[in-house]
């Protein structure tokens, strides 16, 4: 059986280490042929859009500008729906990124042979 990684982002540029830390462990992931599924939430949906993906200014960091779009062509990039409804920001998400819920959510952290890991 194989297994598949769920991560989940819950910071933006208020944590940019950390933040950069669940982008760049997913992208690994991908790049490892592992099926990856990222989860944005809080301020983390803010990094998944036209105007906020940007390099979060980390030394010896790969920039979101090149991690997420291997995330969004290797993996499944998701913005949490209460969360992008309470930024405002639909219609500024990136293409390929989808809108899902917290019930979304758990059915992937439950499903067999799913790894899950919080940022």
């Amino acid at each position: 059986m194989s297994r598949s990684l769920l991560v989940k982002v819950t910071c933006g540029t208020d944590d940019p280490e950390r933040a950069n830390q669940g982008f760049t462990v997913a992208a690994t992931a991908v790049g490892a042929g592992v099926e990856v599924s990222l989860w944005g939430t809080g301020d983390a949906v803010l990094l998944l859009t036209r105007t906020g993906l940007a390099d979060l200014g980390l030394e010896f960091a790969t920039p979101l500008t090149e991690l997420v779009p291997l995330l969004l062509e290797g993996g499944r990039v998701t913005a949490c729906s209460q969360c992008v409804e309470r930024r405002g920001v639909a219609d500024d998400l990136l293409p390929g990124v989808r809108i899902a819920g917290a019930a979304a959510f758990v059915e992937e952290a439950l499903a067999d042979g799913v790894q899950a890991l919080v940022y």
